[in-house]
């Protein structure tokens, strides 16, 4: 490895002579038989600008990224604006470049280190002689304009059917290939996982034509038969630019790679199932949070990733710089924010991938955090390499009803922010299996086989109201084989395209049937504790529980005992009106059944949803009661007890168990930022040694000292005292 001392003493060469005088060329380590990607733990990146090359310090950055002991660094190769000099025509060379070439000065000095080099590129836009030229790459408006970046208004849209990506796009990859050996390929923006975007250009024009059939609408709407068509056209040719470009990377090296872009947490649109069995790695571009988002919003990108990925890389972006609204891309955000971003990211088994923008930061206080945290997990790396999650709760990713659901109750097309209602269910049974501290992993609805499910004790639907057949098969079959099932409101009410059924096609499974459409929002409603059960346990002193704000009107198949009865909502306003005009009714808000091992418990109404909005603790303790039933008799996999709100993850790694424990106890836990942390503990915990694991030794690793370990039969015992932000247990 070349220091900075050594490169300083010959500054009469260019970078790359003065490199090369040193070393022999890049340190690429010991194959394990799985593409670096696949073993990677750490990655950094700097995202230059334009007017970067007049005097970006190349050997001050890759000192720094060295510093953090990154595996591979994201370096801007082109795209939009190239950084070396490229003789691909229309390809866009920065105008401060000079005779300079910045992509390989970095590339040859991160090389130098031992730094893997992924080229960062951008797809999605293009200069003004390149739309002259080349008028057949760009999107067009109905009235056949050229699409302006919303800002930069010189940039101008390309079409991802148009040659722009087909043809422009590997030529530039080819180029860069040849001259400078990457490890692969990051397009920024692209794919993205929103909603689809309708262009009108001449090869989207004979898309409609020949594929679809008609102009598909602006607006995502699956029930829309053009809209299906559209949305099939638009995912194949996705896999096929994305398996083009993997095989251009691949041209250079077998274990070279493209990489897409791939963030949105939970709210996607874009078939990720379908994406993940072609990527060989998954970026999640999910680099922080604003707004009223939770400061878990970055874990569950992490259980969408692994669901998706089973096993594969995944990696999430921490964007270093203010990433909110408003936006400031050269000031950083606070250190206690960074670390629980990049906490969450490797909890959840993604490898944080550390980010900042611009060559020149007058801020420098991310860098510190940045540094502080990868070291720690350099040092202690076997603990990070995950084999699998030891989780016995699954979650069912509804990613359909995510990206099309219109409610019965809400039939019009949702748009906008409007939207984002489709993914509070999933957020409302997070929050409650997080209060409860629930070991839980998340799984694709396109993944509901065997081999996956029967690894679960547990299977929860948080109002996945649009499964297919096949979908509705695998999980009945969950639930004959012995797993527990709870489901809510409209969930099987759909089939995947929202195609409304007659009945719940799992009518059968929760012995309900539904006697009418979903109800609209109501205030005051309730459900009536009318018989003794584990579900209702802790609700000593009242008889009223909050009742959900929505809910499908159902009949029981059985007179079984009732637990919670529906009490119809009436008025909130004046006081003088506020009384029940029905104390008691026989229809159930919930049923909850049992045959052999097999335990369902079916919420009719948006429970979930009602706990998001609400924050009601009585609707949290119940959704926690129930999945407490719904496991039987057996012991938790972990119990924490002890203050705070604590998320827990468990891996089973190489050299024993990990249990990864996030602080989230903060005034700014629903609200960013983090400006500090408060620390939490004494945590006792009780952990199941998995079958086959002899497990002698606890280690807390984020403090660096043993704790005192207790076996009890399969039960490992010990305490944590204290968590700051962020701690992992190693159990050896």
């Amino acid at each position: 490895m070349i220091t900075r001392r050594e490169f300083l003493a010959v500054p009469a060469l260019p970078v790359a002579a003065r490199i090369a005088a040193h070393v022999q060329g890049p340190t690429k380590g010991v194959s394990s038989g799985r593409p670096w990607y696949a073993t990677m733990r750490r990655c950094g990146q700097i995202n230059i600008n334009e007017r970067d090359p007049l005097d970006l310090d190349v050997m001050g950055w890759i000192d720094y990224w060295a510093s953090l002991r990154v595996d591979a660094l994201l370096l801007n190769g082109g795209g939009i604006v190239a950084y070396y000099p490229t003789e691909v025509p229309y390809h866009h060379r920065s105008e401060f470049l000079g005779s300079r070439d910045l992509f390989g000065e970095l590339t040859t000095a991160a090389q130098a280190t031992g730094i893997r080099v992924v080229a960062r590129m951008d797809c999605n836009y293009a200069y003004e002689p390149a739309a002259k030229a080349h008028p057949e790459w760009f999107e067009r408006d109905e009235n056949g304009a050229l699409r302006p970046h919303g800002e930069s208004t010189w940039l101008f849209k390309t079409c991802m059917f148009s040659p722009y990506f087909s043809e422009q796009m590997p030529a530039i990859y080819r180029e860069i290939n040849h001259r400078y050996r990457v490890d692969g390929f990051f397009t920024n923006g692209w794919p993205g996982t929103g909603p689809l975007t309708v262009c009108y250009c001449d090869a989207c024009r004979d898309v409609y034509r020949t594929q679809v059939g008609g102009i598909p609408p602006q607006e995502t709407d699956a029930t829309n038969p053009l809209y299906r068509k559209y949305y099939e056209a638009f995912m194949d040719r996705v896999v096929e630019i994305w398996k083009q470009w993997e095989g251009i990377a691949r041209e250079a090296s077998s274990e070279a790679v493209y990489v897409g872009n791939l963030g949105g947490g939970i709210r996607t649109v874009k078939d990720m199932w379908r994406i993940g069995r072609t990527a060989g790695w998954f970026n999640a571009d999910h680099q922080g949070r604003s707004g009223n988002t939770p400061i878990w919003d970055c874990s569950l990108q992490g259980r969408v990733a692994a669901a998706i990925m089973k096993g594969g890389t995944a990696t999430n972006v921490t964007g270093a710089y203010a990433n909110t609204q408003p936006l400031w891309r050269h000031t950083a955000k606070s250190p206690a924010e960074i670390a629980m971003w990049l906490a969450q990211t490797t909890a959840s088994g993604m490898v944080p991938w550390f980010h900042w923008l611009g060559g020149h930061p007058e801020d420098t206080r991310w860098r510190e955090a940045g540094r502080g945290f990868f070291r720690w997990l350099a040092d202690n790396e076997p603990h990070f390499r995950n084999r699998r999650s030891i989780a016995d709760v699954a979650v069912l990713y509804p990613q359909r009803t995510i990206a099309f659901y219109r409610s019965g109750t809400s039939p019009d097309s949702w748009t906008g922010a409007d939207r984002a209602r489709t993914s509070e269910y999933l957020q409302g049974i997070y929050y409650a299996l997080l209060e409860s501290r629930v070991l839980t992993d998340f799984v694709a609805e396109d993944d509901l086989g065997e081999e996956t499910l029967r690894r679960y004790r547990v299977l929860i639907l948080p109002n996945a109201a649009y499964l297919s057949e096949r979908h509705v098969q695998q999980i009945r079959e969950f639930a004959s084989r012995g797993g527990s099932v709870l489901a809510t409101f409209e969930t099987s009410l759909y089939d995947e395209w929202g195609n409304r059924r007659d009945q719940f096609a799992l009518a059968d499974l929760f012995g309900v049937k539904a006697t009418g459409r979903a109800l609209p929002a109501q205030d005051n409603s309730y459900m009536r504790i009318e018989g003794a059960h584990p579900v209702v346990d802790g609700f000593g002193g009242t008889a009223l529980l909050p009742g959900a704000a929505e809910r499908v009107p159902i009949r029981a198949d059985d007179a079984g005992a009732l637990v919670l009865g529906v009490v119809p909502g009436y008025p909130s306003f004046p006081p003088e009106m506020v009384f029940p005009r029905q104390s008691n009714t026989s229809e159930p808000a919930a049923m909850f059944r049992q045959q052999g091992h097999t335990r369902v418990a079916y919420f009719g109404g948006d429970i979930d949803r009602t706990f998001w909005r609400s924050t009601n603790t009585d609707l949290s303790r119940l959704l926690g009661n129930t999945v407490r039933w719904l496991r039987g008799d057996e012991q938790p996999l972990v119990t924490i007890n002890g203050d705070g709100v604590v998320e827990a993850f468990a891996w089973e790694t190489d050299p024993g168990i990990a249990l990864h424990l996030v602080n989230y106890t903060n005034p700014n836990m629903m609200r960013g930022w983090f400006r500090r942390f408060y620390p939490v503990g004494p945590l006792q915990i009780d952990f199941a040694a998995p079958a086959g694991r002899t497990i002698h030794h606890a280690r807390a690793l984020r403090a660096g000292r043993d704790l005192s370990l207790r076996v009890e039969g399969s039960r490992l015992l010990f305490e944590v005292p204290q968590i700051a932000d962020y701690e992992v247990i190693a159990l050896t």
